[in-house]
């Protein structure tokens, strides 16, 4: 990450994509890069920070937990994906914990500069609207899953979320999840869980490879 000026590392973020070579150059002065180690706090859920936190590099989570320290998972992030955007806008603390998974790299965008972006820059304006619709939208699947879904539908439409085309014509997911945070991630005990997945795998539904990553049948929408 050192090597690469912060020009350069901000044309890899689609969230910058469409600013002109002026507007890229303003905002390259104004970001900070910053490494994360594994398991360390973006942001904390309840309290407020001053900046926009977009991943370079790695992966995060995104959490909320309860008077009663009881977690949910509600999203994992990816390189491309922001933090802490909704907090900059009104001036709210945060909504959820964002902790990483891995080591990762960010770029910070402070308030004040962030601030001056959104007018300034109509694109960048539209991608964060964008994104927010997206979340939502997440959101709206995540209410309705735990409203309407049994624990097997609740598993299934996980595992297809996180599930891409390995090339191969499979649906692969490719990073391992262990039973608790797939608990974690539908709103279920850890048992129903392993139960739910030994069940898909004996059915033939998912195929856990010895890396394990899965591979997930397209059939399993039938059970969302």
């Amino acid at each position: 990450m050192s090597m690469l000026s912060n020009l350069e590392l901000l044309r890899r973020v689609p969230l910058f994509a469409a600013l002109t070579p002026t507007q890229s150059a303003s905002i390259a002065d104004a970001i900070i890069k910053k490494r994360f180690k594994r398991a360390e706090v973006v942001v904390e859920q309840g309290k407020k920070s001053d900046a926009l936190y977009i991943i370079l590099t790695g992966r995060a989570r995104v959490m909320s937990t309860d008077s009663r320290g009881r977690e949910v998972i509600l999203a994992t992030l990816h390189p491309g994906d922001y933090i802490g955007e909704m907090s900059l806008i009104d001036d709210e603390p945060h909504s959820a914990t964002v902790r990483t998974e891995v080591q990762t790299d960010v770029l910070t965008l402070g308030r004040e500069a962030f601030s001056r972006c959104l007018p300034e820059n109509a694109s960048m304006s539209y991608n964060i609207m964008r994104g927010l619709v997206g979340r939502l939208r997440h959101a709206d699947r995540k209410i309705e899953s735990l409203a309407l879904m049994d624990v097997y539908g609740r598993v299934a439409r996980s595992l297809l979320e996180f599930a891409v085309d390995d090339g191969a014509g499979n649906l692969k997911v490719r990073d391992k999840i262990s039973r608790q945070d797939l608990a974690k991630m539908v709103g279920a005990s850890r048992e129903m869980v392993s139960r739910v997945m030994k069940d898909l795998e004996e059915r033939g539904f998912v195929q856990t490879q010895p890396d394990g990553s899965m591979i997930v049948k397209d059939r399993l929408s039938s059970l969302t």
